[in-house]
């Protein structure tokens, strides 16, 4: 078990981000839960605060809490984001979607990354410390519908290149998964449509991915298995990734 360390995951309330945290908790690790709306009532043994990512007020408030209640960081996982409130064609995206995405998705994560990297070079031991990127397989994958957020995800993949990178010489390692299909909130309007595809050998592993696949890798990456593999993408898809004949 990992003991003493300190975690704060963003979008940590519902789907993935819960599944993450608690399996943290589980580990030993004290989580810090990073939350714009909770579609149930968090419990008051959790330790949580509002933060809008895209908001550079909430992201300080976020480190601000952590840093009073705990005295330091050990791992961020940047896994908060949204799709688009309407999925439309590239030739019809409004403005004003591409903003709401790329500001949260994007722009929000590489502020959260500095802020956190930051706090994490001036801790002692910050050698032991640890960034992990929730992106997708839409950061390759062209989803014509819906073409803000495969933008976004595909610059969460270079934060993440340009991160490791940077805080090598601190010895922090700075990672990326890639779900693919995930039985989400967000994939709930699709599900018959996704489901058929996957029946239909869209991916060579024929089932949802469940949150849980996702923080069982993001565990293995928070206990120092990878450190020497810093900049890594780890595709939790169920095989999706494979190009295939």
């Amino acid at each position: 078990m990992t003991e003493n360390k300190i975690a704060v995951v963003t979008g940590a309330t519902r789907g993935i981000g819960r599944s993450i945290a608690e399996n943290l908790e589980e580990q030993g690790y004290s989580v810090m839960y990073g939350y714009v709306s909770s579609p149930t009532p968090i419990p008051e043994t959790k330790t949580a605060i509002q933060c809008d990512i895209s908001d550079a007020n909430t992201r300080k408030n976020l480190l601000d809490a952590t840093i009073k209640k705990y005295g330091r960081v050990d791992l961020l996982v940047n896994n908060a984001g949204v799709a688009p409130t309407v999925r439309a064609d590239i030739l019809e995206t409004t403005e004003e979607s591409y903003d709401y995405v790329m500001d949260i998705n994007l722009r929000g994560t590489f502020f959260m990354t500095q802020l956190f990297a930051n706090q994490m070079i001036k801790q002692p031991r910050s050698n032991e410390c640890r960034i992990i990127n929730i992106s997708s397989i839409s950061s390759y994958t062209s989803s014509i519908n819906r073409g803000e957020y495969c933008i976004s995800k595909a610059g969460v993949s270079m934060i993440t290149q340009l991160f490791a990178d940077r805080l090598a010489e601190y010895g922090i390692g700075v990672f990326e998964i890639r779900p693919g299909i995930i039985m989400t909130d967000m994939t709930a309007g699709v599900k018959d449509k996704y489901t058929q595809l996957i029946k239909d050998g869209l991916t060579p592993t024929k089932r949802f991915g469940q949150p849980q696949d996702v923080a069982d890798a993001v565990t293995t990456i928070a206990k120092g298995s990878f450190d020497f593999s810093t900049g890594q993408v780890f595709n939790i898809d169920g095989g999706f990734h494979i190009r295939r004949l």
